[in-house]
């Protein structure tokens, strides 16, 4: 299961997210997954759910977005959305298109906490 690894790799990035922001945790995260990007979007979740245990994004929701696949045509030039098993043209036939979307794997949107009333105590009595 290679989604393990994948989040081992995200918790790594909010750590850093957290650290450079002066944040305390993570609160929320939003990843965009593609129907063709070979992660499957329940997997991921249960993987985070084991990942987060000890670490700044212990109580954070993961929230995924499956994409699917779009395609441009080099023939006509239409793009669409198709299905995972057809990258064909739907306007012309062709099978000389270009996946536009649905292979990636994107990490959209953090939201972090951060301490306000730490901050202030430390400004406050430096």
């Amino acid at each position: 299961m290679h989604e393990l690894s994948l989040c081992q790799n995200l918790i790594d990035q909010l750590t850093g997210l957290t650290h450079r922001n002066e944040a305390i945790a993570v609160a929320r995260i939003e990843v965009q997954v593609g129907v063709l990007s070979g992660v499957e979007a329940q997997l991921l979740q249960s993987a985070f759910t084991l990942s987060k245990l000890g670490t700044v994004a212990e109580t954070a929701e993961l929230v995924t977005t499956v994409i699917a696949p779009r395609v441009v045509c080099l023939s006509c030039r239409a793009e669409a959305e198709v299905p995972p098993n057809n990258l064909c043209c739907p306007a012309c036939d062709s099978q000389v298109t270009e996946l536009v979307r649905g292979h990636e794997l994107i990490l959209a949107r953090v939201e972090l906490i951060r301490d306000e009333l730490s901050k202030l105590e430390h400004t406050n009595h430096v």
